[in-house]
């Protein structure tokens, strides 16, 4: 029998968007880079589900874990839990790092069939599980993203004030849910950081996409590393590899990107006409979906305190539920225009919006904008009025706080 860690961080907004879905015949499927954190939220599932019902058939897999080192096929996958289907009540089957198992898909279909079987699963790869359950499953499924924790999860699971130096730590070391066991030392964090990163890269990118150009990957991470939220095409980066004597065809950087995006190294942000509402087929820009990650490979640089900034924003809207682009409106760029329930909010981020160039800029961008949804600007200095001509500023840590509601802004 799989022992569970005795002691649990809350990771509450996860279980609440899973919460309405538990007992239905829909599989439930979370995906996110390892060590983000999917197992524990599974184990909080598990949790909850027993404390309504003390005597619940739960059937757990993990593919990490030795005791099920045997089940590496769809057949030997169906064959393990139909011996633990129970007819006459709900079944609860949770399985971790399912893509683990070759074709998978085959057996969740089969066992999705039976409407007493209520199936969560885990996996570290995005297209697989788009493609390949969205074939399987038709309709029947909804996919969750787990992100790295977010500024206030990470001060609860670190017991940190919500002041200036956590969000140092935090910007600096990341979200990853296991630094919890970790002394707040750099070199230690640091060390372990870079092992997770290489264990993504390693299983999520070069094995399943058998990538043999290694060193150009490790080329392609840190010049996306060092150019956070820097807009390019994939032609833009092929022209300045090659200036750096590094040449690769514009088809195989795409390619290469896409595979680090598949395996939540990064997240790709597209370009969006904001008056001809339309997105644009060439330009995007990259951000890290791990902070920690991201210094890591490239260090955690004082010059680089605008990306960093930059992409802690992205990396929030993203965990607050929104759907992000880059806004283009004539000549000028919108950082930021996110989309979540039918509703929009722009945003603009600065690190010092008070001099006279940042606020034409920044808050002039906005402005432009001829509609009514809300508009805010985002920046590292606390000081700055609240507000500019009916464009909203907030403090980053205000900002990390909050979730995002416009109303609340």
């Amino acid at each position: 029998m799989t022992k569970f860690p005795s002691v649990l961080h809350s990771r509450d907004t996860y279980i609440q968007r899973i919460k309405p879905f538990l007992r239905t015949p829909i599989v439930k499927v979370m995906i996110g880079h390892r060590r983000v954190g999917k197992s524990y939220i599974l184990f909080q599932l598990i949790e909850l589900i027993r404390s309504e019902e003390k005597d619940a058939n739960i059937i757990y897999i993990n593919k990490e874990d030795i005791d099920f080192v045997d089940i590496n096929s769809y057949k030997e996958l169906h064959d393990y839990i139909s011996k633990r289907l129970v007819s006459d009540k709900k079944n609860y089957i949770f399985i971790d790092e399912i893509q683990e198992i070759e074709d998978f898909k085959v057996a969740i279909r089969s066992l999705a069939l039976d409407d007493n079987n209520d199936i969560y699963i885990t996996g570290s790869n995005s297209e697989m599980f788009s493609s390949d359950l969205a074939n399987e499953l038709g309709g029947r499924y909804v996919e969750f993203r787990i992100y790295s924790l977010s500024y206030l999860e990470f001060l609860s699971f670190m017991n940190l004030p919500n002041d200036d130096d956590s969000l140092e730590k935090y910007v600096h070391f990341g979200g990853l849910p296991y630094l919890i066991h970790l002394p707040m030392d750099e070199a230690v964090i640091m060390e372990y950081i870079r092992s997770v990163y290489s264990t993504i890269v390693l299983r999520d990118v070069v094995e399943r996409k058998k990538i043999r150009n290694t060193a150009f990957l490790e080329q392609l991470i840190r010049f996306l590393a060092n150019n956070v939220g820097s807009l390019f095409s994939s032609k833009s980066i092929s022209d300045f590899l090659k200036s750096q004597n590094v040449k690769i065809a514009p088809n195989q950087v795409s390619d290469y990107a896409d595979s680090l995006a598949e395996a939540f190294v990064v997240h790709k942000v597209g370009r969006y006409d904001i008056v001809g509402k339309k997105f644009f087929e060439r330009g995007e820009k990259y951000f890290f979906e791990n902070l920690g990650i991201r210094n890591a490979v490239v260090g955690y640089k004082p010059q680089d305190r605008a990306k960093r900034l930059e992409n802690l924003v992205c990396n929030h809207l993203l965990f607050c539920g929104y759907e992000i682009k880059v806004g283009v409106l004539t000549t000028e760029e919108v950082d930021f225009v996110c989309t979540r329930n039918g509703e929009t909010l722009y945003v603009q981020v600065a690190v010092e919006p008070s001099s006279p160039e940042t606020i034409t800029r920044e808050f002039g961008n906005l402005l432009k904008i001829k509609d009514n949804y809300t508009k805010i600007v985002v920046s590292s200095e606390r000081s700055f009025e609240n507000s500019y001509e009916g464009v909203e500023h907030i403090y980053i840590r205000d900002f990390l706080s909050s979730t995002l509601t416009p109303k609340m802004l």
